[in-house]
C-alpha cells in the first residue's frame, strides 16, 4: 500500500516521522506484530498493515494476566480497523519461573509468547516478528527486551526513533482513539517481587480494578498485598474516590480482599521495581 496516503493530510513534521516509519516497516518486509493494545503496538499494527496489507498479521496472547476488559478493547481496535489476527492461548503460568515472581518474571512470559508465536503454522508465512517497544523502553526495567533479542524480534518503532510522545501524538493525528489510553501493563505487575502470581491473585487485582473502572477511574493500579488492596490513583482523583469510598471498598472486598487503602501518593508507575537497583524505576 501506498504510505503516502497516511501522510498526505498531516502536519510535515509527523508525515516525515511516519514514512520513516513505513520505510523501517517496508524494509523488515512481512511481518507479525505482537499486539497487546497498548497505544505502541496499536500504532506499529496499524501502520504495518496500511503499508504491508495482507502480509502482516497481529497476534494477541491470551493468559490469565490479560484482564478481560483489556482483551475486549484490543480485540475492538483490530476489528474497526480491519487488521488481521490470531489469537494464541500462553502457557507463562506452567512456568515455575514466571510463577516465582522475580524481577525477570516479564523475561519468562515473552519468551513463552515469542516462542508459541515461531511454533504456529500460519507464522511461517511471514518473514519478521515485530513488537511496539520505543525509545523510552531502552531505560526501563524491562525484562522482555532479552526475550525479544534472543528471538531476533525486531522493534520498528525503536528503528524510527519513535519515542512515547511521538507514538502518541502521532496516534492523535492519525484518529487512533487509543492515542491517549493509558498503560495498561500485565496484571502480573500488581504482585510485588517474589510473591508468587497465580491465577486467583490475577482474578482479585482484574475484578477490583474492574470496579475502579466501573466508577470511572480511567487510570488505576490495584496493588496485591495478601489480603490488602493497595489502590493507586492519580492525586487529582482522590476526592472523588473518597465520595465514593464506601462503595468502592464493598467492591474490592467482594473480588477477595479483606482490607482496602488508597495510596496517598498517587498512582506511580514502577513502584514494585524500588526493590531492585535499576538506575531509573521502570515498568507497571
Amino acid at each position: 500500500m501506498d504510505a503516502l496516503n497516511i501522510t498526505r493530510d498531516l502536519d510535515p513534521e509527523l508525515g516525515g516521522h511516519i514514512e520513516r516509519l513505513a520505510r523501517v516497516i517496508r524494509g523488515h518486509g512481512s511481518m507479525v506484530v505482537a499486539y497487546s493494545g497498548g497505544v505502541d503496538s496499536g500504532l506499529l499494527a496499524w501502520v504495518a498493515h496500511r503499508v504491508l496489507g495482507d502480509d502482516m498479521r497481529c497476534v494477541i496472547g491470551i493468559s490469565p494476566s490479560l484482564a478481560e476488559r483489556e482483551e475486549r478493547a484490543a480485540m475492538e481496535f483490530l476489528h474497526l480497523h480491519g487488521i488481521p489476527y490470531e489469537r494464541i492461548d500462553t502457557h507463562e503460568m506452567d512456568d515455575e519461573r514466571y510463577r516465582a515472581n522475580a524481577p525477570d518474571r516479564c523475561f519468562f512470559c515473552k519468551n513463552e509468547l515469542f516462542e508459541r508465536v515461531e511454533s504456529s503454522s500460519w507464522s511461517r508465512h511471514f518473514g519478521r516478528v515485530a513488537y511496539g517497544a520505543n525509545l523510552d523502553d531502552r531505560s526501563d526495567h524491562r525484562p522482555g527486551q532479552r526475550a525479544a533479542l534472543d528471538h531476533g524480534v525486531v522493534a520498528p518503532l525503536v528503528d524510527a526513533e519513535f519515542d512515547k510522545d511521538l507514538v502518541r501524538r502521532t496516534a492523535r493525528a492519525l484518529g487512533l482513539d487509543l492515542w491517549d489510553k493509558p498503560a495498561a501493563p500485565c496484571l502480573a505487575s500488581r504482585v510485588p517481587y517474589f510473591s508468587e502470581v497465580t491465577p486467583e491473585k490475577l482474578r482479585q487485582i482484574g475484578d477490583a480494578e474492574g470496579v475502579l473502572k466501573d466508577h470511572g477511574f480511567v487510570e488505576c493500579r490495584v496493588r496485591h498485598h495478601g489480603d490488602l488492596a493497595r489502590i493507586e490513583l492519580p492525586t487529582r482523583d482522590h476526592a472523588r474516590a473518597h465520595e465514593s469510598w464506601a462503595i468502592i471498598e464493598n467492591g474490592i472486598r467482594a473480588a477477595g480482599f479483606k482490607r482496602v487503602e488508597l495510596e496517598t501518593d498517587g498512582l506511580r508507575s514502577g513502584r514494585l521495581n524500588d526493590v531492585i537497583d535499576t538506575g531509573r524505576a521502570g515498568g507497571a
